[in-house]
């Protein structure tokens, strides 16, 4: 079991979460907790940086639907950077790659 780590640093087009670990039924709720906490201001991008994300069930998956969410409750966005094959595979079955905009790296979210 890798447990959860979410590092956050700034961006100038609004904070990065880079996950860490695994993102499931046992921590989700730290994601959650963590987005009660987060200020965003209108026009930032919220990006949660997945490159170190070894695994996501669905109660990950909701948790990524919640920062969405709160992004868009504070008329900001949202964009999923590096995200695992897996993850992704799951993504676009249930078409969640239709509403997350994908970047290959936290840098060319950050950038476009």
């Amino acid at each position: 079991m890798n447990p959860l780590k979410i590092t956050t640093r700034d961006a100038a087009t609004g904070p990065i979460l880079a996950i860490t670990g695994e993102l499931d039924y046992t921590n989700a709720t730290t994601l959650r907790e963590l987005l009660g906490t987060l200020t965003l201001q209108p026009g930032q991008r919220l990006i949660l940086d997945l490159g170190s994300m070894k695994f996501c069930d669905s109660s990950g998956i909701t948790a990524l639907i919640a920062a969405r969410n709160h992004a868009h409750g504070a008329r900001a966005d949202i964009a999923l950077a590096a995200v695992p094959a897996r993850t992704l595979r799951i993504l676009r079955i249930v078409g969640l790659d239709q509403i997350f905009p994908l970047h290959p790296d936290s840098d060319s979210a950050a950038g476009s």
